[in-house]
């Protein structure tokens, strides 16, 4: 399997990587590959977030659950997908948010990897799945390994954390809410975006909290 993680994060996480559980998820995982089944994303992508985003430059942290489940969709950046795939429904309701809170309209493609380019970690809880099975790779250990990259994130001043619907909130407990903007809303998926995503107002907060640390905005 061609599995590499950035230099910045695989020092920074070197002590998981020997840890049990993270011995018995890669078992796993490399027996799911193995196994003949449609795993996703591909296994060069698993750590794609954290490749396209070293620690340093991490500015904003947003949280998804696991990788998109159907052919073609996951590559390893939470809620993106890459063009020809069209752009899955939670998407299309972040852009409508963008659109909304910019007042400018957002991209016709899914793929978020500019985002990631800008400093934006796009990180999924569980980093692979089966085929048409969502959250069959939950509770693998994959969770514990991403609690500890926030706890890294978390190290560092002035980042601002999305954490959108309940189950990507659980990570703000690693966090420090007085040295960092930690923003809480409804998960964007159509079941719940109308209670209380639609008007967040989180990439205009992002921006603006960035810009008075000294930091660029991000071009969302």
């Amino acid at each position: 399997m061609d599995v590499k993680i950035e230099q910045s994060w695989k020092s920074a996480l070197a002590s998981e990587f020997d840890k049990d559980y993270f011995i018995k998820l890669t078992d796993f995982v490399r027996a799911e590959y193995k196994s003949g089944r449609a795993i996703y994303p591909e296994p060069k992508n698993i750590f794609n977030a954290f490749n396209l985003c070293p620690l340093s430059d991490v500015r904003v942290v947003i949280i998804g659950q696991d990788p998109y489940h159907e052919p073609g969709q996951a590559h390893g950046l939470c809620f993106s997908v890459l063009p020809p795939t069209p752009v899955p429904p939670s998407l299309k309701n972040i852009y409508k948010e963008i659109e909304s809170d910019l007042g400018r309209p957002s991209k016709t493609n899914g793929d978020l990897t500019y985002w990631a380019h800008q400093g934006v970690l796009l990180l999924n809880a569980t980093l692979t799945v089966r085929a048409h099975a969502a959250a069959s790779h939950a509770g693998r250990g994959w969770e514990q390994f991403t609690d500890a990259v926030i706890r890294e994130c978390s190290k560092h001043d002035g980042i601002v954390y999305m954490l959108w619907g309940s189950y990507a909130q659980k990570k703000a407990q690693f966090v420090d809410a007085d040295k960092n903007l930690v923003l809480k809303s409804a998960h964007p998926s159509p079941l719940s975006a109308y209670n209380g995503f639609f008007g967040n107002h989180h990439f205009s907060r992002a921006n603006e909290y960035l810009v008075a640390h000294g930091k660029e905005p991000i071009d969302w």
